[in-house]
């Protein structure tokens, strides 16, 4: 009985452990799709060559966090669908590359941590892959078939995929639908804000961004808003709580230092947001 308790403790304590999510492991899991060849082989890219596969868009995929990537081709007739699975460093940089490319004006789908497309392409995130599926024609079979390959994917790679928790804290009122993005480097133009977590909202008719930054201590934080308002060229005894960063690129940026978060509000243009102390006093 007591070592029975143990196994029971010990599977408790043990952490979940991820797939591997190799090219094999990923190449294992495509699914059969009625009228169409399953790919008989793939192509494997790092980030030593994957420029010779994507092009410009390759160091956009490096600065978040990418490790490799797997292609393989479906084929019927001279009709392709293409399958490209992006392994990033972590999930949220799957989400980010996945955040950066997303286009509202394509239709979602609950597909992995999300999808969207349409008969001709789909895009979608699961655990650390960030899955981009094109095919040269646009019709309702090609659209089932792409549909069909991303949800076996998705379920295999991580059939609980959502969002990075982080996104969850922030407010839900005025927040614009599919706006949620992962910044890994440079937000708003400054090397000292990275991995940042953004949300656009709505008030009275002005567009603003919501960002929080999880630097993980107090002291991390502190360190971040330094080197901001010494950018602004400003004086300000730093303590935790409101304060405002008088940004000569963006504008007035409100922001709350508390603990090891830094949550701010910046608007495109330079405006003032409405409530800004209201609206942080919300976390």
């Amino acid at each position: 009985m007591i070592f029975k308790h143990f196994i029971i403790a010990l599977l408790i304590v043990l952490p979940t452990v991820s797939k591997a999510q190799t090219p094999d492991e990923i190449f294992s899991w495509l699914p059969e799709v009625d009228g169409w060849k399953k790919p008989a082989s793939k192509e494997v890219f790092n980030p030593d060559n994957l420029f010779d596969r994507i092009n410009g868009a390759a160091p956009l995929f490096i600065e978040n966090g990418f490790m490799e990537m797997t292609a393989f081709d479906y084929v019927k007739g001279e009709d392709y669908i293409t399958v490209q699975v992006y392994r990033h460093a972590s999930p949220e940089d799957a989400f980010g590359m996945y955040s950066t490319e997303r286009s509202p004006e394509l239709t979602f789908y609950k597909i992995g941590g999300e999808a969207h497309g349409d008969n001709g392409s789909l895009f979608l995130f699961a655990d650390k892959l960030y899955f981009k599926i094109r095919s040269n024609v646009s019709t309702e079979s090609s659209g089932n078939a792409i549909r069909r390959i991303a949800g076996s994917l998705a379920s295999k790679a991580a059939p609980a995929a959502a969002y990075p928790a982080m996104l969850k804290s922030f407010p839900e009122d005025g927040k614009i639908p599919y706006s949620e993005m992962y910044i890994t480097a440079n937000y708003i133009g400054h090397d000292f804000l990275n991995r940042v977590f953004v949300c656009k909202y709505m008030k009275e008719s002005l567009v603003y961004q919501l960002f929080i930054i999880d630097a993980g201590s107090s002291d991390a934080a502190k360190e971040i808003l330094k080197k901001y308002v010494a950018f602004a060229k400003q004086e300000i005894d730093l303590k935790e709580g409101s304060l405002l960063i008088k940004d000569r690129y963006n504008g007035d940026i409100p922001v709350l230092w508390k603990g090891g978060k830094i949550v701010g509000i910046f608007n495109e243009d330079g405006k003032t947001v409405p409530d800004a102390d209201k609206i942080l006093s919300y976390f």
